[in-house]
């Protein structure tokens, strides 16, 4: 936990799952930016507020007198916004919590925006809420140097309006956005759409779905390009899970190979498992079963409920390099597999995951391998 303090107040706020050994704050300095330009220049905050891409609740948190709106795509984002919300003794209703499927509010008058990782999950939500700003809105975008580019402003300027950017401080820099409702817009390109290649195994030349935000949206990854040439092959009424889904790929590859089964997708963003569905339905017949779950990887599931979980985890948190969410993810496959039960995942070979698969599962093997990736499969004992 670690505290952010504005000249109004000081607030107690944590990632979730909270885990005192991770050592990335629920905060940082465009965070902090923001909130005090809004303090120095007193923004008026009382009509309706939208806070978009709030990654771990701070500033809902800290303008939940305001009531505002939050539009997040992760669901640990907004879990972490709930708890960040009774740790400071705010009512969980002071902040309505959105995700990028739902209707936005039917007017918006302060947008604040904290740049995305995906320009294209930016370009989306721009897309979104263009209707619903009028030309006295206030919109504001927050980042890191780091994160914003030129590309960047030309979204602003070309979906909403007149763009410009503040000095740079502590690294964070500000975006000032005027809207401009006469602006001419082309239509959203999202979702994108595309034809899997025939080297995608039981997926080959299948359509997939991607909306925005999804890790390469436009064309099938090369570690999950690896993962489909290597999958088991396996008949029967299997329980699978494709943990962490993104589009819904491999979990399509595996009902395809295996008609009997019954495939879960899994993933913490609501953009990937809407992507998922429609590339499943999209796909297969109108008997196929599957179900869709956005949440904390396994963490509910019911011990013993799965017989299979596919996983490529991924190895970054917005710009931290980590391997927690892979950790957490094993740990969750064990919880979820009966005895007898195999995780199969894909990474990058320097990741070094062999090793945590062992102290998770007591053992690991290789099934197949390259110089960037490896396919490793664990068993429950």
């Amino acid at each position: 936990m670690n505290r952010l303090t504005t000249s109004e107040a000081g607030y107690d706020l944590a990632r979730f799952p909270e885990d005192p050994r991770d050592p990335f704050r629920a905060w940082d300095a465009a965070d902090a930016y923001l909130l005090q330009h809004l303090q120095e220049e007193a923004v008026d905050v009382s009509g309706n507020v939208v806070v978009v891409g709030d990654r771990w609740g701070a500033l809902s948190t800290v303008l939940s007198g305001h009531r505002p709106v939050q539009i997040s795509d992760s669901y640990l984002g907004q879990r972490a916004t709930g708890a960040n919300l009774e740790r400071n003794g705010v009512p969980a209703d002071a902040v309505r919590l959105l995700s990028p499927r739902d209707t936005p509010p039917d007017r918006v008058d302060v947008l604040l925006v904290r740049v995305p990782k995906s320009l294209a999950f930016l370009e989306d939500q721009l897309y979104r809420l263009a209707p619903f700003v009028h030309a006295g809105t206030v919109v504001i975008g927050t980042g890191m140097v780091k994160e914003i580019h030129t590309s960047t402003l030309n979204l602003f300027e070309r979906i909403i309006g007149p763009t410009r950017t503040s000095l740079a401080v502590r690294k964070a820099r500000l975006i000032h956005c005027t809207p401009d409702p006469a602006l001419p817009r082309t239509p959203s390109p999202w979702p994108l759409r595309y034809e899997l290649p025939a080297d995608a195994g039981p997926a080959a030349g299948r359509t997939v779905t991607n909306h925005a935000g999804i890790f390469c949206a436009d064309r099938l990854d090369i570690g999950t390009r690896f993962f489909l040439k290597h999958l088991p092959a396996r008949t029967g009424p299997d329980r699978v899970v494709d943990l962490g889904c993104g589009n819904g790929v491999v979990g399509l590859a595996a009902a395809l190979a295996n008609p009997e089964a019954t495939v879960t997708f899994v993933d913490e963003s609501h953009q990937a498992v809407a992507s998922a569905e429609e590339t499943f339905r999209s796909n297969t017949g109108p008997g196929a079963e599957a179900r869709f779950v956005v949440g904390d990887g396994l963490s509910g599931a019911e011990p013993g409920s799965a017989d299979l979980v596919l996983n490529n985890p991924p190895f970054h948190s917005h710009q931290a390099t980590t391997d927690a969410t892979a950790r957490t993810m094993f740990h969750g496959a064990r919880h979820a597999l009966r005895r007898g039960g195999e995780l199969w995942v894909v990474a990058n070979r320097h990741l070094g995951h062999h090793t945590t698969l062992r102290r998770v599962f007591g053992n690991c093997t290789t099934v197949a391998g390259d110089p960037k990736f490896v396919v490793l499969r664990a068993v429950k004992r």
